[in-house]
């Protein structure tokens, strides 16, 4: 089974936030010992706002342990369709297409999607399994 990991995630290991870096690194971990960690194109650049070089970027996001996938066309489409649903809902600008993206590509993929943010991609992406907090993961 392959996991998307959420930017929001790494980015709390890799800035060790006071809140939410336990949860984050333990279950990280322990999705990487059940299932193969993904990342894409839109998660790396995310993640990259905390590194100042893209040599401690690759570090920290190793290609042996994070795989690296193409963001498929159809996931496209379907963010942004999930996208002008958002916005007819009048949704505040706070969700912007990247985390359409993220979701759909989980969606399209057929990957469970490791993020704190359930709320958004359970109403966006119903199908999609989700490990977040607000979930019971088994360890």
């Amino acid at each position: 089974m392959h996991v998307l990991v959420d930017s929001n995630v790494l980015i709390d290991v890799a800035t060790e936030d006071p809140t939410w870096c336990s949860w984050s690194s333990e279950t990280l971990e322990h999705a990487a010992n059940q299932s193969v960690l993904v990342i894409n194109p839109i998660v790396y650049a995310e993640v990259s706002v905390a590194y100042s070089r893209i040599e401690d970027l690759d570090l920290a996001l190793p290609s042996t342990l994070f795989r690296r996938a193409s963001i498929p066309f159809e996931a496209g489409f379907l963010a942004g369709k999930a996208s002008l649903r958002y916005r007819r809902k009048k949704g505040v600008r706070r969700a912007p297409l990247p985390d359409f993206y993220i979701g759909a590509h989980a969606a399209v993929a057929g990957f469970r999607l490791l993020t704190r943010d359930a709320k958004r991609y359970r109403t966006y992406f119903p199908g999609v399994e989700l490990i977040s907090p607000d979930d019971h993961f088994s360890r």
